[in-house]
């Protein structure tokens, strides 16, 4: 029974973590397209907010993931490649968190150079990670 707690909140905090990643793209996005400092000032704001709170969610994610993992050997053992291949991608999705703190940072420093149109698309790599982690989950192909 504690094992099923542990995967709920899981995934409630994965999926409050992703909330967050979809987000701040599209923050970025009107960032990119204003040149209102008031506005802007507004924008970077909401963006560093909702970065430390997603933040905060990926960390507590990836605890109660490490809990499924180690201490109840979820995906551990022979059959279980899906596993390795969830956590590359669970990799490539803190590295994407990563990615938008330093955007973050550029745009607080004023050194932006990318595009609206650039973050716009840098919006959907969330939304492909998420497919192929939850395939991988839910499938367990290999």
């Amino acid at each position: 029974m504690a094992m099923l707690w542990v995967k709920t909140f899981h995934i409630v905090f994965i999926a409050s973590w992703f909330a967050g990643l979809f987000y701040l793209p599209r923050i970025f996005v009107n960032l990119a397209q204003t040149s209102d400092s008031a506005v802007q000032e507004t924008l970077l704001g909401m963006a560093r907010r909702l970065y430390r709170f997603t933040t905060i969610l990926a960390v507590v994610a990836i605890i109660f993931g490490m809990w499924l993992y180690v201490g109840y050997r979820i995906g551990v053992g022979p059959g279980n490649g899906w596993m390795h291949a969830k956590l590359f991608f669970v990799l490539l999705v803190i590295g994407y968190h990563h990615a938008c703190g330093l955007m973050l940072r550029k745009f607080e420093q004023g050194k932006n150079t990318r595009s609206h149109k650039f973050y716009r698309w840098f919006n959907e790599v969330p939304v492909l990670l998420l497919l192929v982690v939850v395939a991988l989950v839910v499938v367990k192909p290999f």
